[in-house]
């Protein structure tokens, strides 16, 4: 499996940092995944739904441990990336 785009949407507020749309293989997207900041860091959490229980399930989930450290290692490797850009662009916008 390979991840052959990733899209982050900065959203700085104090928890969510992010939404995230990862596409697997050229051929299979996965949209409104969500980069937070927890207690020890940032962490990757799926996009889920509300069932009648009042309980959030999982949508889409890496279903082995492999699968679930590539996708959170890349996605937060975007995601600080795609934040760095945007800071050093704010900076360049304030020295004009």
């Amino acid at each position: 499996m390979n991840i052959t785009d990733v899209k982050v949407f900065i959203r700085e507020s104090n928890q969510l940092k992010a939404f995230v749309n990862i596409v697997i293989d050229d051929a299979f997207i996965i949209r409104n995944i969500k980069v937070i900041e927890g207690e020890n860091g940032l962490f990757v959490a799926m996009p889920s739904r509300r069932v009648s229980t009042g309980e959030y399930r999982d949508i889409a989930h890496p279903i082995n441990t492999e699968t679930r450290n590539l996708v959170e290692k890349t996605i937060i490797e975007k995601y600080k990336e795609v934040l760095q850009e945007a800071l050093t662009a704010a900076e360049s916008k304030d020295e004009e």
